[in-house]
């Protein structure tokens, strides 16, 4: 704007307009201040007032079961029908926590500190949900080539240095992100949480180990694997991406529901075929672990990082293993069930 030329008068009406759009603009940060604390009030009322009916419900529950070790058969019925209603009520109160202010965890709270991180709408809900889904799938492929590039092109320390602080920067920034999803409804359980706090360590052992002889020897193993497993959680996220949106629209899964590196029991329709890579990557974490046991016998290791290395691989491998067979089992006994009653 030129005040130069510009009149008088004009200079007037142009701030005129200025201060009357100013006065409406305080008028709406004071109704927006206001409904703000209305809305904070609320937020307290209906958490006091879940906190109010868990404890309510928890008192039932404990009523019941000693109620049902003295009744009738009607009563049993009746019994079993209120544990029911109290199982649908306790799934509403989570779904009602997921739009609440909530005190952090522990892990959120350590690195976060006491800060509220419940995002209040759907949309917003939605889209950290598809970021975090993109930010997995973009760092997989960026750790595939990284591990193709230091297993083909450059064997230098340097280069792998990067690739396993890269490793560690990556499951130390799932477990934030995945801790705020869980904060907000998304229904990640077990060991599929944990999973990734063991990645996230045995990536930091890696990065510490130093260059030697123990480490040549596993080296070109560990990059290999490496490739693999970016490969079955690229397979995996493209599968389970498709199946949860379609399963969404069906109505038959939460939209806060996540891809894993893992089976989990609403993959049996559509992704069985996934299994077999599934438990080849299993028993490579084995052989892996059974690798760096041996070396760790070795006459000339010294380093703490190889029998380490060998543990956590061994938990990894028996928490996918144990986990995937479980999922496999109870989905094959529930349909064996169904086949009987059809019967």
């Amino acid at each position: 704007m030129n005040c130069a030329t510009m009149s008088k008068p004009k200079f007037l009406s142009e701030w005129e307009e200025i201060d009357v759009e100013y006065q409406q603009l305080q008028e709406t940060h004071k109704i927006y201040r206001q409904k703000l604390e209305e809305l904070t009030s609320l937020q307290g009322t209906c958490s006091n007032a879940i906190s109010k009916q868990r404890k309510c419900l928890k008192d039932l529950r404990c009523s019941l079961v000693k109620c049902s070790q003295s009744s009738d058969e009607d009563q049993l019925k009746l019994i079993a029908d209120i544990q029911t209603q109290i199982k649908e009520k306790e799934n509403v109160f989570f779904d009602m926590e997921a739009y609440l202010p909530k005190k952090n965890g522990l892990y959120l709270n350590l690195v976060l500190g006491n800060v509220n991180v419940t995002l209040l709408s759907n949309q917003a809900k939605f889209a950290y949900k598809d970021e975090y889904e993109k930010f997995k799938l973009y760092l997989t492929i960026i750790l595939m080539f990284g591990a193709i590039t230091c297993l083909f092109f450059l064997n230098y320390r340097v280069t792998d240095e990067i690739f396993n602080f890269l490793l560690v920067w990556y499951y130390c920034t799932l477990t934030i992100r995945e801790s705020i999803l869980m904060t907000n409804g998304s229904r990640i359980k077990g060991w599929w949480v944990s999973h990734h706090y063991v990645s996230t360590f045995l990536s930091g052992v890696m990065l510490t180990w130093p260059e030697g002889p123990m480490y040549q020897m596993f080296r070109s193993q560990f990059l290999a694997f490496s490739i693999y497993q970016s490969f079955l959680q690229f397979l995996q996220y493209y599968y389970q991406s498709g199946c949860l949106y379609r399963l969404r629209a069906l109505g038959e899964r939460n939209q806060l529901d996540l891809t894993v590196e893992g089976f989990q029991s609403w993959m049996w329709r559509g992704l069985t075929f996934l299994l077999p890579f599934l438990f080849f990557g299993h028993f490579w974490q084995l052989y892996n672990s059974v690798t760096l046991f041996r070396l760790a016998g070795h006459e000339d290791c010294k380093e703490w990082q190889v029998f380490m290395l060998a543990l956590t691989f061994l938990v990894l491998f028996l928490g996918n293993f144990l986990t995937t067979l479980k999922v496999v089992h109870q989905k094959i006994q529930k349909n064996q069930d169904k086949v009987q009653k059809k019967d």
